[in-house]
């Protein structure tokens, strides 16, 4: 999914297959745009954050160019800008930041919410073979008393098994986090649920920006909730914010857009 290929200095190309909703899928696009940062940094550096700006809409019959720029190189930090382009131009901008790693306390502030059903316990619902999909039943997110409205839940994990190399996972996270925001502002728009009836004729959405801070190691071939509520819907334009755990309840990321 997101294996590329070297095309001159700090460049490279992908490619990505045709989506049920047409053209390319932004979560694919943005990992391969991390995925090619990474490939500029030291290999002991972790990826922490990163913020992606959606500029046009893929198309699945051409391949995609990524080119790197090597902002920074520090001593614990290190940043990269990638552009990725089609024939139309621009079409993703993301900045990521990467850091060695660091001792430092450990405190997550935010809890999963309690009493949730176990994703083996819950009917399946992904679009596509490449991930597992779950949603939490609404009534059980609502009791978390998260901020905002429009709560959303599902437990997803990639299928099949990754291995031990933490980029790949984070890597795929990115790829997931793209999934349910959408639909997040979908649920507190006055036009109805997007589960309900002709929701594609009623409105047209589409991502705009999309930020992940990764706070600890991932296991993206394992269930975590991803938990999201809309904090504003003004001037055409929705804010999501989500929080992915463990099923041990550790959290893991943190996610924007």
């Amino acid at each position: 999914m997101f294996e590329l290929e070297l095309h001159g200095p700090d460049t490279y190309v992908g490619s990505g297959p045709r989506y049920p909703w047409g053209g390319l899928y932004g979560g694919q696009i943005v990992a391969q745009a991390l995925r090619a940062a990474a490939a500029t940094v030291d290999s002991e550096l972790n990826v922490h954050s990163l913020r992606a700006y959606f500029i046009r809409r893929g198309d699945h019959s051409e391949p995609i160019r990524f080119e790197v720029d090597r902002i920074r190189n520090g001593r614990s930090f290190a940043t990269r800008r990638v552009v990725a382009r089609q024939a139309v131009g621009a079409i993703l901008n993301l900045e990521a930041s990467f850091q060695h790693p660091e001792e430092s306390p450990d405190v997550q502030t935010v809890e999963i919410p309690d009493g949730l059903t176990s994703p083996d316990d819950l009917p399946g619902s992904s679009w596509t073979d490449a991930f597992e999909r779950r949603f939490v039943p609404h009534d059980e997110i609502a009791r978390a008393g998260r901020p905002g409205a429009g709560a959303m839940a599902a437990w997803m994990k990639v299928n099949g098994d990754l291995g031990g190399e933490q980029l790949l996972h984070r890597c795929w996270l990115a790829y997931l986090s793209d999934d349910l925001p959408s639909d997040t502002v979908g649920e507190v728009h006055p036009s109805g649920s997007p589960s309900g009836p002709n929701w594609g004729e009623r409105i047209y959405g589409a991502s705009l920006d999309h930020t992940i801070w990764f706070h600890r190691p991932i296991r993206a071939d394992r269930w975590h909730l991803h938990e999201l509520t809309c904090h504003n819907l003004a001037g055409g334009r929705g804010l999501v914010i989500g929080h992915v755990f463990g099923t041990d309840g550790v959290l893991a990321a943190t996610i924007a857009q």
